[in-house]
């Protein structure tokens, strides 16, 4: 029976054949066996039905539409001599038809078959390389990147499954990695011909949500290493913007494959991110770009898709990337200032900033915030101690704008607490410190000693507040119970007077510490909530208690009988103060065996017990002395990591760099008491290497910055050999006589550095 196409359709012939033309066949049935004649007891038919919607989009139905019929669901009668008095007696419906004419028909193309392999791509090449002639390769770059249908006929495993989970998105990375390797090598038309291809998948008007297919597409071509060159910016933006726009669903889909990648694609991806941003905001030549105005949602786009990276790396089981890899070092020289106001006063509103997307702003920017913004805070807190005194006729002293501290060095731990609770009003002024008896005045540098000593005796474990495990190198808050915690509360206050006053702090706290800093990172208004009690896991516990974090690794993959062989329950027991307390780690937990069905609960409330419910009422106490001084809402953009850096800056000392960063006055690099200097320094242990440090900064651990940031200084003094040389730790400047040889140096230095404590005046 042949169907032809009637007025009724109100398409002409030749526009119905064109417009069925503009799609791959579904059916796997041929047109020409309707010529023919049906050979089963109802006749092949092709329903394929190309709608324009209201909107303007294309969209195939899965709807029976033919021509002359008003009903989609009617199909017309398989003979055409029947009666018409029976017709409507004996019409077939979708309803009265067998099982396997009535299955829902395919809404989506058939894929087409492509059997191209690694090897045989890669012999192509080849061929094409001695004989000159890439017009194979050049076709195959033309009709694989023409559409996403036939990027997925190339590079999927295979067309028939699927492969609709995050686990694996059915790509064939090998010949991905070819292609694209290989496209470096081909005549300059080939490569324009895969971007040609690619402005022809991504021009096609999108609607609604995208298939697990599309997705491939995206992820196959989000990798080109064609989008390096500025040439093809245009065209990688809005491969971005399209990225970008995807559902969250179908970002969730795009982050577990990304996060499939090797290392080094993974690595590329960033970098070209990170290449497009910085040439976008700070562009070699303007003219090769579009206008800024014209294309404003090129870098947001850009930076949501590193934003999916960015969450690959982390739910990683280990990070593919150190989180430094994703700082964008351009931004450094942008107005992140005006960025972080509108964030501030914005917050995540659809106007795009970068505190929106705190991981690429790298921890000099951050630091810079909380910096310009405690001035602020600074100024505003002294401004309004100025207007009370004027306001209330009083005198006005100049030592109201700082927030003074005097200490003897015999009581330096009580007359520091006794000084900062007095004053605990003017936290957030400018920190002044001066010693009983001492004549030095504070330009940095007494602040510095005053923290440096204040910490080491803070956490002396005879002091008890402390406990210092040997294995992992780190202090851990003792688990003691007193009625007062109030010294916990100083050091909050002086971790967070630290970073107030970009002052570093030789502390060696784990890193889950700053995680609980940070949780919540803005002290939340109701004061009942729970503080500190961040999700800590196994892994938490190994940088605290290595080896206890072992034996609970050993019991949760032990195979044999654990509620017989380990003879444990849900209660655990601690030395506090010379007493072993037992605690259970649920209702009723001494009477609850550990069995291999609830051993993962046990350590994970084992986990929970330690790191957070035992020293619950000391680290609240440690939370909110923090908070009390550190306000800043720059506080959301951090990482724990770099709370810790922000804290105690770097432990790793690179002298090289302090003396390619280095200034003189009254000596050149090339003297010759210059060149001793560096040979003695560079000679030293790390232990003299960080006296001298602390001999000339006042502190042993180098800033966020690295060593360039200290300024650091070497000044010639005219005074005899026979003086040892003067720091001036206010300035980051050590003062050194004209030694006469590089022996006289190295004593004088060693003596001068192993006696760096206390200040005076000449």
């Amino acid at each position: 029976m042949l169907l032809n196409i009637t007025r009724e359709n109100h398409t002409p012939l030749h526009q119905a054949e064109r417009e069925r033309d503009r799609l791959p066949p579904i059916s796997s049935h041929s047109s020409s066996g309707l010529d023919r004649g049906p050979k089963l007891p109802y006749p092949s038919l092709n329903f394929i039905s190309n709608h324009r919607k209201e909107d303007g989009s294309h969209s195939i139905s899965s709807q029976f539409i033919l021509p002359g019929i008003r009903h989609g669901r009617e199909l017309p009668p398989i003979c055409p001599n029947v009666r018409l008095k029976h017709q409507h007696q004996h019409r077939i419906t979708v309803d009265n038809l067998p099982p396997e004419v009535r299955a829902r028909f395919a809404t989506d193309p058939v894929m087409p078959l492509r059997t191209k392999t690694v090897k045989e791509f890669q012999e192509d090449i080849e061929r094409a390389t001695v004989s000159g002639d890439w017009k194979h390769i050049h076709d195959f770059y033309l009709t694989t990147f023409g559409s996403f249908l036939e990027l997925n006929a190339a590079f999927k495993k295979d067309a028939s499954p699927p492969f609709n989970t995050i686990e694996d998105s059915g790509i064939n990375t090998k010949f991905i990695n070819a292609v694209y390797d290989a496209l470096s090598l081909t005549p300059p038309d080939a490569q324009r011909a895969v971007l040609k291809g690619i402005i022809n998948s991504l021009l096609r008007e999108w609607k609604g949500r995208r298939t697990k297919d599309d997705l491939r597409a995206y992820f196959i071509l989000v990798q080109n290493p064609q989008c390096t060159s500025p040439a093809t910016y245009v065209i990688y933006a809005h491969l971005l913007r399209q990225i970008a726009a995807l559902a969250e669903a179908d970002h969730y889909f795009l982050m577990h494959w990304f996060k499939k990648l090797s290392q080094k694609r993974f690595k590329q991806l960033v970098e070209r991110l990170h290449l497009f941003i910085s040439t976008r905001l700070f562009p070699v030549k303007p003219e090769e770009l579009p206008p800024m105005a014209k294309c404003s949602w090129w870098i947001p786009s850009a930076t949501k898709v590193l934003s999916l990276l960015n969450a690959a790396n982390i739910i990683s089981s280990t990070p593919i990337l150190p989180f430094v890899d994703f700082y964008n070092p351009t931004l450094d020289h942008t107005d992140f200032m005006e960025d972080y106001r509108i964030w501030q006063t914005q917050g995540n509103s659809t106007r795009f900033t970068f505190c929106q997307f705190a991981f690429i702003l790298s921890t000099v920017v951050k630091k810079a915030v909380i910096q310009k913004d405690s001035e602020q805070q600074m100024i505003s807190m002294a401004r309004q101690s100025l207007v009370d005194k004027v306001s209330r006729r009083q005198r006005v002293d100049m030592s109201l704008l700082f927030l003074n501290i005097k200490v003897r060095r015999l009581q330096l731990v009580s007359d520091s607490m006794d000084e900062l609770t007095r004053n605990r009003a003017d936290l957030k002024k400018k920190l002044k410190v001066s010693f009983v008896g001492e004549a030095g005045l504070d330009m940095g540098g007494l602040t510095k000693e005053w923290f440096l000593l204040l910490i080491r005796q803070i956490f002396h474990t005879d002091y008890g507040m402390f406990t210092f495990f040997n294995d992992s190198h780190c202090h851990w808050f003792s688990s003691w119970k007193c009625d007062n915690f109030s010294e916990f509360r100083l050091v909050g206050v002086l971790m967070g007077l630290a970073v107030y006053n970009s002052i570093t702090l030789d502390i060696s706290f784990p890193p889950c510490v700053y995680k609980k800093l940070l949780t919540p990172p803005v002290v939340p208004c109701d004061l009942d909530l729970p503080v500190g009690m961040a999700t800590l896991t196994l892994d938490d516990l190994q940088q605290v208690m290595p080896d206890l974090s072992h034996g609970l690794a050993e019991l949760l993959s032990y195979e044999g009988n654990v509620e017989e062989d380990f003879c444990t329950t849900f209660q655990v027991s601690q030395e506090e103060l010379g007493v072993i307390k037992s605690y259970n780690l649920k209702p009723g937990g001494d009477k609850i065996p550990v069995t291999n069905q609830n051993r993962k609960e046990y350590v994970q409330l084992y986990v929970d017990f330690l790191l957070n419910k035992s020293i619950y009422r000391q680290f609240t106490t440690f939370y909110y002395g923090f908070h009390s001084v550190c306000t800043s809402d720059a506080l959301m953009l951090l990482r724990p990591e770099e709370v810790e850096i922000l804290v105690c800056g770097s432990p790793n000392l690179d002298m090289g760099s302090l003396q390619k960063a280095a200034q003189y006055e009254g000596y050149s690099k090339t003297d010759p008491t210059i060149r001793a200097f560096w040979d003695v320094v560079l000679g030293f242990p790390l232990k003299f290497q960080k006296r001298l440090l602390h001999f000339s900064t006042g502190s042993d651990r180098v800033p966020v910055g690295g060593m360039a940031d200290l300024n650091f200084k070497i000044s010639k003094i005219d005074a005899s050999t026979e003086w040892l040389p003067i720091s001036h730790t206010c300035f980051n400047q050590i003062c050194l006589p004209p030694y006469k040889n590089k022996k006289e140096l190295k004593q004088k230095l060693t003596i001068a550095i192993s006696n760096a404590e206390g200040f005076g005046l000449e």
